[in-house]
């Protein structure tokens, strides 16, 4: 018996977990000189021995509870996590149509790279795309992300192109600031223009707004607390009120600048950042509007409000401890996506118990468009091919 049942419901957000050498091992040779091994760890600090998890994952033992365990097990020793072979058994044992396949370990570094080594970034990029559309190459529920970094825009025209000839379902860039220009430059249209014409979105998502948190607010003559997974390397309260920075300013630049007017097919996917911050976000480009307009002529030639661009065009994943009733209450129903972000620890063990709860009395099709029918619409021609 699957976790979900009773409705058909697409995952906006899943990963694998990558080998401590998964990036060398799909990079060029030139690129492989310079990239090194992350450390053997799971996330937390912890070292792990994958021959031995491996092996664990093949027994009696482990098989036998699978299907009760399936969203206990998490990281590393989670059914799929990072053996291709058995994703699509997870797959069936949650009950999923389909899941957005994201890394879990390189989003942050693509960031920095971008920042300071761009030519490393690209390379780096192309050994991440690979070995994302090798994983998911097993099952076509699988949705590969591919990322395309934005440092240098000629370079990014070119490797969207790519991404979408390897078989992206999703184009993942840097919800940061590109260096030396903005997300919403003229020069980076063709790389809107490629996801607009291939029918694929554009998504952000958590670790790819670049070092966005300064480090001295954990500098408080305390203890520092552990993260979710017991360690020191991820997100704590302090730090969380952090993410939907990045997403915010790039998005709002983006909507001033006419980039969702010029490309109104385009989808935006902003994923594992939350959405309990859309509807004040919302309002407060409202107010920048109303502010500006009489000055600003950008915002005259801008077809539609700047929340209904959001509402047309860009989706958003609540974390499962978000009111996910109250964001549609007030935004309405377009926009929330559903997510398990498995296998992490972040997602819980009971995430569509969560996310019904706070749903409440919400109408059926409420629900159909929480768990379906915006990640259908996020998706577009990505998911008709495969699904």
């Amino acid at each position: 018996m699957p976790y979900i049942e009773g409705r058909v419901v697409h995952d906006a957000d899943a990963h694998i977990m990558e080998p401590p050498t998964w990036l060398v091992d799909y990079a060029d040779p030139d690129v492989r000189e310079r990239l090194a091994p992350r450390d053997p760890d799971d996330g937390s600090g912890q070292m792990i021995d994958l021959d031995r998890v491996a092996a664990k994952h093949a027994s009696d033992e482990y098989l036998a509870a699978e299907a009760e365990e399936i969203m206990v097990r998490k990281n590393f020793a989670a059914t799929g996590s990072f053996l291709a072979q058995d994703r699509p058994r997870a797959l069936d044992l949650i009950g999923v149509a389909s899941q957005l396949v994201f890394n879990t370990f390189h989003n942050g570094r693509f960031a920095a790279l971008e920042q300071g080594d761009p030519d490393l970034a690209y390379g780096a990029a192309r050994a991440h795309n690979r070995g994302m559309v090798e994983f998911c190459s097993v099952d076509q529920r699988l949705l590969p992300t591919l990322y395309v970094p934005l440092a240098d825009p000629a370079r990014s025209a070119a490797m969207a192109h790519e991404a979408v000839d390897m078989g992206a379902a999703a184009l993942l860039v840097p919800s940061a600031c590109p260096k030396g220009h903005s997300p919403s430059h003229l020069a980076l249209d063709p790389v809107w223009a490629t996801a607009e014409e291939a029918g694929l979105p554009v998504v952000f998502h958590v670790g790819g707004g670049g070092d966005h948190f300064n480090g001295d607010y954990f500098r408080n003559g305390l203890p520092i607390p552990p993260d979710f997974h017991g360690g020191e390397e991820n997100f704590r309260s302090v730090s969380y009120m952090a993410i939907p920075g990045p997403p915010m300013q790039t998005l709002a630049t983006m909507i001033f600048d006419g980039v969702l007017d010029r490309f109104p097919r385009l989808r935006i996917g902003v994923i594992e950042m939350g959405a309990i911050w859309m509807p004040s976000w919302m309002r407060q480009m409202e107010a920048a509007f109303e502010a500006f307009v009489r000055h600003e002529e950008r915002l005259q030639k801008l077809e539609l409000r700047p929340s209904e661009y959001v509402v047309r065009q860009i989706r958003a994943t609540p974390y499962p401890t978000e009111d996910v009733g109250w964001i549609t209450e007030q935004i309405g129903p377009d926009v929330c996506l559903f997510s398990t972000d498995y296998p992490h620890v972040e997602g819980g063990r009971r995430p569509v118990e969560r996310f019904e709860a706070s749903l409440g009395d919400a109408s059926a099709e409420v629900r159909q468009r929480f768990y379906c029918d915006n990640f259908v619409d996020l998706m577009g021609s990505a998911l008709h091919a495969r699904v």
